[in-house]
């Protein structure tokens, strides 16, 4: 064998080593989110990121980036410009990529052509919960309707930002029940669970790993979740199917992307990183505490869930009727 083929089999062999795949690792990735600290999307980041050091995408655990406001959708525009090079991600529930396109006349971004999709980190059942300014005798749904109905002044919802899964899913609620409920859309989980605890606000639709700490306290009252099964986090509260608000059925999920230029392997480096993240007992823990189920998925699964989640939503949205114009 000549020196030069040898030379150049060593060099395939170096490039195919754990050495190499490990120099080839992204220093230390960013991960934004496009909400407060806090909340229950923040605490997926935080523990996902944790959990990347060493792997071959990373050498060092991701920083998280909040850049909260517009529901979400800065986080999404900054990855829209971020390099395409695998140090930056974001992560968002998939409101701000299904939803969004159906109620923004023009969006800043393109979902489907402007981001790849990396992984699906974690499942989020949505609650409906009502606080201090709705009697205790309520204590389902139905109970509620029918407070809501007689106190028309102060038949109100929060819900994490306007155009979002939840102030779609109550929307829906009102529409099904010929009931108007006036909707308050807040910057976030976190200042809409505050109020709601406060009685600036009847009641709240958000991820209900939000309330489930207060719900376990008695401070506020979960009342339906929106999974097919019921949480396992709060198994003595039914799905809104069971009351028969098969509709507002929902599983949302909160997903990973690069920006769409990032090469494949720098996609499955992360993908895979991300998946092994989610089966470490510490963050299926973790977001066990805050009423998330992880998850995982392909890139290829996670883009099939975000059309099929698209198609699905555009006439619901039709059928509220919101727009960011309205």
């Amino acid at each position: 064998m000549s020196l030069t083929r040898r030379s150049a089999l060593a060099a395939l062999a170096t490039a195919a080593s754990p050495l190499a795949a490990r120099a080839q690792a992204v220093e230390q990735p960013r991960i934004l989110y496009g909400f407060p600290p806090g909340s229950a999307g923040d605490v997926v980041a935080r523990r996902v990121a944790e959990r990347l050091a060493g792997s071959a995408y990373a050498k060092n655990a991701a920083v998280v980036e909040n850049r909260a406001g517009a529901g979400g959708r800065l986080a999404l525009e900054a990855l829209k410009a971020a390099p395409a090079d695998g140090s930056v991600l974001a992560l968002t529930p998939f409101t701000a990529t299904v939803i969004y396109p159906h109620v923004y006349r023009r969006l800043a971004y393109d979902p489907l052509a402007d981001f790849a999709p990396v992984a699906i980190a974690a499942l989020a059942h949505h609650g409906l919960a009502v606080g201090p300014l709705v009697p205790a005798t309520v204590t389902d749904v139905k109970g509620f309707v029918a407070w809501a109905r007689a106190n028309p002044d102060h038949a109100s919802y929060g819900s994490p930002g306007a155009g979002s899964t939840p102030h779609f899913l109550g929307a829906l609620l009102g529409l099904g029940q010929n009931l108007e409920l006036r909707h308050v859309p807040y910057r976030g989980s976190v200042p809409g669970v505050t109020e709601l605890l406060g009685g600036q606000v009847a009641a709240m639709l958000t991820p209900a790993g939000d309330f489930l700490a207060h719900h376990r306290s008695g401070k506020l009252r979960l009342l339906a979740t929106s999974g097919r099964a019921r949480l396992p986090f709060a198994p003595e509260v039914p799905t809104f199917a069971e009351r028969g608000l098969a509709e507002l059925t929902v599983e949302e999920w909160f997903g990973f992307y690069a920006p769409a230029p990032t090469p494949p392997r720098l996609v499955a480096s992360a993908s895979s990183a991300i998946n092994a993240a989610l089966k470490d007992r510490s963050v299926v823990d973790g977001l066990a505490a805050v009423g998330l189920l992880a998850q995982g998925s392909t890139p290829e699964e996670m883009a099939r869930s975000q059309r099929a989640e698209h198609e699905r939503w555009g006439p619901l949205v039709r059928r509220v009727g919101f727009t960011a114009d309205s």
